[in-house]
């Protein structure tokens, strides 16, 4: 059975800038080589992006007369740390969008979302990148990070007098990196190419299409050095990140078959395992679509955040439960995985049946759930066993699925 190609998430690092505003500092070099703890700062806004799991490569765009240093700086930076992470570089060009276009056009075709980050924010932190990219794994088509505004904002006129207040509760700073699926971004780079539209980020060009682009939490440290008050912000002393420690929860999940009465039952649903039907398989009586394996990994990631099982969510006495997707409880979880600032950096799982044979599907399944986790699947583990005719599955009148989820969480 064929693989479904997993849903990559690049990004897109703009180093391109002369940063002429910098120039006032008397620095001979643009900003994004200024060096901060002995590495230049676009290497720091790589490495951020880098620590999220998510991510599958880095595109790195540099102004064409600076590529072959650039690419000689990559090159030995990455010796020196080790990074395992495709790496890519490519000239860009003389505006931002042109310099962006020009990174999309380098992203492989297993590329389906992407991440555009400004090469002058050095202090992304990976669970705001997180935060980006599970918006887009639950649907989004374009995100943005973004922090309120704390001062008040007027409007001013040409001569300098004050037209009006505007309202602080619905004005944000918009911050990188912004996050696309990357269909959509070439559609609205192109339009805009098209139309003639200069656009200082993303997001305003994909907004111009009436595709609605959603907000996520911004983090304040996440400043971008423009001006030369800014290189202050590289001398700072950093306040150290709040320490991660592992979380591991357990998921366990059994179905019934359905007897030879009981086929046609209204609750007599069509094997899945993972996302993925199974042809040929008995029925399994469930309340909802019955996969068993996306309920064993639901309960781990609950376990996880401590909040039970998959029943206390989704009760099985709930009508609008009927026949649900079982993806969708575990998108639920996922964005309260989110929401607590958790990582999710591996799931293993193994399914218990005498029948169906699993092996012909494994790789097929693994690959969706990799899909529907946002984890490479060298993430995500996947076995199958039968118990030798011992029990109710080896009995064949049932299918049971145990699954270890391991995040990242605050303390």
């Amino acid at each position: 059975m064929p693989t479904s190609p997993r849903p990559a998430t690049w990004a897109v690092v703009v180093a391109a800038g002369s940063g002429s505003r910098l120039a006032r500092a008397g620095l001979g070099l643009p900003k994004q080589f200024l060096t901060f703890r002995d590495r230049p700062l676009f290497w720091h806004a790589a490495m951020g992006l880098a620590a999220c799991p998510a991510l599958a490569g880095l595109v790195l765009v540099f102004a064409p007369d600076r590529l072959r240093e650039a690419e000689a700086i990559t090159r030995d930076l990455i010796r020196a740390d080790a990074s395992n992470l495709p790496i890519l570089t490519v000239p860009g060009g003389a505006r931002r969008q042109d310099s962006v276009r020009a990174g999309l056009s380098a992203l492989p075709r297993e590329c389906r979302f992407v991440l555009v980050h400004d090469a002058a924010r050095p202090f992304a932190a990976p669970d705001m990148t997180a935060r980006v990219v599970q918006a887009l794994i639950l649907g989004k088509q374009a995100v943005i990070p973004a922090v309120a505004v704390t001062d008040t904002i007027i409007r001013v006129s040409g001569d300098g007098l004050a037209l009006s207040t505007l309202p602080r509760q619905e004005l944000a700073a918009v911050q990188t990196p912004q996050g696309f699926d990357l269909k959509t971004l070439l559609t609205a780079h192109a339009t805009a190419e098209a139309d003639g539209f200069s656009a200082t980020d993303d997001a305003s060009m994909v907004a111009r299409l009436g595709i609605e682009v959603h907000v996520v939490e911004g983090s304040p440290d996440n400043v971008k050095i423009t001006h030369p008050a800014d290189l202050a912000l590289l001398a700072r002393t950093e306040t150290p990140p709040a320490p991660l420690f592992p979380v591991v929860g357990h998921g366990y999940d059994v179905h019934r078959y359905a007897g030879p009465g009981e086929v046609e039952a209204p609750n007599a649903r069509p094997m899945k395992l993972g996302g993925v039907p199974i042809p040929g398989a008995p029925r399994v009586l469930a309340h909802s679509d019955g996969d068993v394996l996306l309920h064993a990994i639901t309960d781990a990631l609950l376990g996880c955040l401590g909040l039970g099982d998959i029943g206390a969510l989704f009760p099985d006495t709930d009508p609008g439960f009927s026949g649900m997707e079982s993806g969708i409880f575990l998108s639920e979880v996922l964005a309260r995985l989110a929401k607590a600032g958790m990582t999710l950096l591996h799931v293993d799982a193994t399914l218990i049946a005498q029948v169906p044979r699993i092996a012909p599907h494994r790789e097929h399944i693994r690959c969706n759930l990799a899909s529907l986790l946002g984890l490479d699947p060298s993430r995500v583990g996947l076995k199958a066993t039968t118990e030798e005719g011992l029990g109710f599955t080896g009995e064949k009148r049932g299918i049971k699925a145990v699954a270890l989820a391991t995040v990242l969480r605050p303390a």
